[in-house]
């Protein structure tokens, strides 16, 4: 198989392959992967996919192979932040020409939203009493959770059940799409929200306190690791597990319940078929590649293996696509999570007129205020150069095109 990297490889560090080609790959970020390849553990490479841009702890789009060691940071803070599709039984005939009834019933059906800027607010992003679709789904991670807590007890006080099957902020979003053939889909794009942040936190502070406890020095303190068989090592691993589960957990009830708002508002019975898998693009897990077994950290990157199918989504009105992956050893059978941002989100605001931006969102079922002009398009690469930048990493099965969107 032809491969589309790029090779970036300094004396006595270890190599990167960067599907970078056609596409913006920032100075900053190029020096953020160089970093990260300094580190003694890597195993082989670091692949970077074509939607790479700077990000706190590690680059955004990349895929980093450890040998018996873990980076907190690298994983990050939205622990299984990830991205659902559901093709449904609809076709793009059957919706009405106004589509704002429709995203004000699945705003009012799936809590959205940032927290109380002042103290004694309300939690709009949150739900004050959790109904029973979402204490059903809570009754799985329960046990889990109560684990955790022997361990940690300060995450008893983090918004665990309340923001289970909710939306949070920025990037994070609820899309109506249509396919080529017309065939009506919809897709979501969410984490572990409060719980899942306040685990990632901890961890990459006490990896912080290890290297500090150990005098180990590093290019940059967000490199800070567990070595396998350390006091906390496992501890973390169990705990990203379950906000992995949790992350899955929270995309599925938000699925459930905008099928639900779509079956109350246009008065048809829908049916959907999960076709794209429920899928992480900000995980660790533990696989086999080039004869290893090794903790891969995709931050910003999905599984790709031959045959799987995933989601990579573009910024608002722009594409979106279900792709089956090529199974491209290279990469360690990954491919990009979305387009990328070229523009920091108060760069975004600076740059970009509320004018420009409703031009670019023509069509597109959304809010039209400025506390969304951050995810304008605007500020993300165009995902037409993305996809061609990595066209030996996975193939298109379906392109689809936004025609309604929630944001947080």
């Amino acid at each position: 198989m032809s491969s589309n990297a790029e090779i970036i490889q300094a004396p006595g560090q270890t190599m990167v392959k960067a599907w970078v080609k056609g596409v913006t790959f920032d100075p900053n970020a190029r020096q953020q992967v160089v970093n990260m390849a300094q580190m003694p553990f890597i195993h082989k490479w670091i692949a970077v996919m074509p939607d790479v841009h700077l990000g706190k702890g590690a680059t955004i789009g990349s895929v980093i192979p450890t040998l018996n060691a873990v980076i907190p940071a690298a994983v990050g803070v939205d622990l299984g932040c990830g991205m659902m599709a559901a093709k449904t039984n609809l076709t793009a005939s059957q919706l009405p020409d106004s589509l704002t009834a429709l995203r004000h019933e699945i705003e009012r059906c799936v809590p959205h939203g940032g927290g109380p800027k002042l103290r004694g607010q309300r939690d709009k992003g949150a739900w004050s009493n959790a109904p029973a679709d979402v204490q059903q789904a809570w009754s799985t991670l329960d046990a889990g959770f109560t684990a955790l807590c022997e361990k940690h007890p300060f995450l008893k006080n983090t918004n665990n059940l309340n923001h289970l099957g909710t939306l949070g902020t920025g990037n994070h979003f609820i899309e109506i799409c249509i396919d080529e053939t017309q065939q009506v889909w919809v897709m979501l794009h969410s984490g572990s929200r409060g719980v899942g942040n306040r685990i990632g936190t901890h961890f990459i502070e006490q990896a912080k306190r290890d290297m500090e406890r150990q005098f180990i020095q590093l290019p940059d303190q967000e490199l800070a690791y567990l070595r396998e068989g350390s006091e906390h090592f496992q501890d973390y691993v169990e705990a990203v597990a379950w906000a992995q589960d949790f992350a899955k957990a929270n995309r599925a009830v938000m699925m459930q319940r905008t099928l639900k708002a779509m079956c109350d508002v246009l008065k048809l019975p829908i049916t959907a078929e999960v076709e794209a898998i429920n899928c992480h693009h900000n995980y660790i897990r533990l696989e086999h590649h080039y004869g290893k077994d090794v903790w891969v950290t995709r931050k910003g990157a999905v599984s790709a293996r031959k045959g799987e199918l995933g989601i990579i989504p573009g910024s608002m009105g722009a594409r979106s696509y279900i792709v089956r992956g090529l199974g491209n050893e290279e990469s360690f059978c990954s491919c990009s999570h979305g387009a990328g941002r070229v523009m920091s989100r108060t760069e975004a605001k600076k740059r970009v007129s509320m004018a420009e931006h409703l031009e670019a969102l023509q069509g597109v079922e959304c809010r039209q205020d400025e506390a969304v002009l951050d995810e304008t398009p605007a500020a993300y690469k165009p995902i037409e150069q993305v996809m061609a930048a990595q066209n030996d990493l996975v193939e298109i099965m379906h392109t689809l095109k936004q025609v309604l969107c929630v944001k947080g």
